[in-house]
């Protein structure tokens, strides 16, 4: 950080070989930091010059720099964009803009112009090797690769979801007949433990957000005919429009109970945004299409389909939480015209809460789904009356892992801005690009 300072100090005189425009603005030679700035002193200094230099990209350039040093990011990407509005060809502006991009979260902006900088043949050696150096180092922050592990245990007193009673009433002639249900078929209770291993890989890149996910989950008991282990596996991608941003995936998901394979899921997701935007709530659209694939029960194969809408919140006034509502309606067609039941109609509430707090992410989500058949499950159970099947969840999670903090530590932009995918605090100041004036935003709007 030192280093490059000075490097870019001793080249400043060289970066900016151009005469000011305004008559008025004094020579800014006289502003130039030395090796150990007083950044805030030189903010009140410029600042007393800004209605005499506003023709002046030597001022501006150097007015950002004091900006961005003194942790004012907003203004200095404002100041820093009038400086190449007025000179596209500042090396010290372009140098600073694209540490402040990268500060902002604009990572891919920000390694095109540093890129573009190491092309030019006016940089001093010693500038060079700092720019190489930067841009290895934000190079680095496009792909992330997490690994997570997880133990835990209970008790379960439903452990094979089966009957609790032991008894089981048919209908007969409209007339209820009980019968005695086997042992090896009522409810199963007893310890059990969880393992679970999972994998996640996240690339940047210029057109859009990739990511690749893996997944192994286990359940082991006492009684091994009801242990579970799930495999499954993901790549989504996301990008953005001008007006939404658009996420889409394909995933699997393999189960096998008691030692047998016993369903298999394969699906297609996307997932629309409706609102970019200053505001604290993002909306959205989503859509799921699955194959179901019972192997034991092939008569229960069907397709599933779930459209819905949901929102996710930052409340401005509560900056580490985070909230998140989404409901859905689900059809799930039988493929097999015998199926029990038929096809199934229902829907599904998802809420979740976020809270950053101890070092860590506290998490909990709830859900809620309910399904009813089209048609009679059974002659011999109930009358014949339609099934419906509701399901509940309720998901604590609490992880106290810094690392994880930083990624989640602004949500919405995971969701909203793909492009900001990591940011880091490092800052290496002053600037460089060959692009025309157009290709840069208008002052005000990084």
């Amino acid at each position: 950080m030192k280093s490059l300072l000075r490097d870019l100090i001793v080249s400043f005189a060289f970066l900016m070989h151009w005469p000011a425009v305004a008559s008025d603005c004094p020579d800014m030679s006289a502003y130039f930091p030395g090796n150990d700035p007083d950044w805030s002193r030189l903010l009140v200094q410029l600042n007393g010059e800004f209605d005499r230099c506003l023709d002046s990209s030597e001022y501006f350039a150097l007015l950002g720099a004091a900006e961005l040093n003194s942790g004012n990011l907003p203004r200095a990407i404002e100041a820093l964009e009038r400086s190449l509005l007025l000179n596209p060809e500042n090396g010290a502006a372009l140098i600073d803009y694209a540490q402040a991009l990268q500060e902002d979260g604009q990572l891919l902006a920000a390694l095109e112009i540093n890129s573009t900088l190491q092309e030019r043949d006016d940089v001093p050696e010693n500038l060079r090797a700092q720019l190489a150096e930067r841009q290895d180092l934000w190079q680095g922050l496009t792909r992330r690769t997490q690994w997570q592990a997880d133990i835990g245990g209970g008790y379960d007193n439903n452990l094979n979801g089966g009957p609790r009673s032991d008894l089981i009433a048919l209908t007969l002639s409209g007339e209820p007949i009980f019968l005695a249900l086997n042992e090896e078929f009522r409810a199963a209770s007893g310890g059990f433990a969880n393992l679970g291993i999972a994998a996640e890989h996240t690339r940047l890149a210029s057109d859009a957000q990739h990511s690749f996910t893996g997944r192994v989950r286990s359940r082991f008991s006492e009684n091994q005919s009801s242990d579970v282990v799930e495999v499954s596996g993901r790549y989504s991608r996301r990008s953005n429009g001008i007006y939404q941003n658009l996420g889409q995936g394909i995933g699997f998901s393999h189960v096998s109970f008691g030692g047998k394979a016993l369903f298999t899921g394969t699906d297609l997701r996307g997932r629309i945004g409706l609102r970019e935007g200053g505001s604290a709530c993002s909306e959205y659209m989503t859509g799921a299409l699955q194959h179901q694939a019972w192997h034991t029960q092939r008569r229960l194969d069907g397709i599933e389909v779930k459209l819905g809408a949901g929102s996710s919140c930052i409340p401005r006034s509560l900056d580490n939480h985070s909230f998140a509502v989404e409901v859905n309606v689900i059809k799930n067609v039988a493929i097999d015209t015998t199926r029990l039941g038929g096809d199934r109609l229902g829907w599904q509430f998802v809420g979740e809460w976020q809270w950053l707090s101890f070092g860590g992410v506290l998490a909990t989500r709830i859900e809620l789904a309910t399904l009813l058949d089209d048609s009679g499950y059974a002659e011999l159970l109930a009358s014949n009356s339609r099934r419906r099947r509701t399901n509940r969840g309720n998901h604590p999670n609490n992880q106290l892992n810094k690392r994880q903090t930083k990624h989640t530590r602004r949500p919405t932009r995971w969701r909203r801005r793909p492009r900001h995918f990591a940011k880091s605090r490092a800052r290496q100041p002053t600037s460089l690009r060959k692009s025309p004036t157009s290709n840069w935003p208008k002052p005000g709007r990084p």
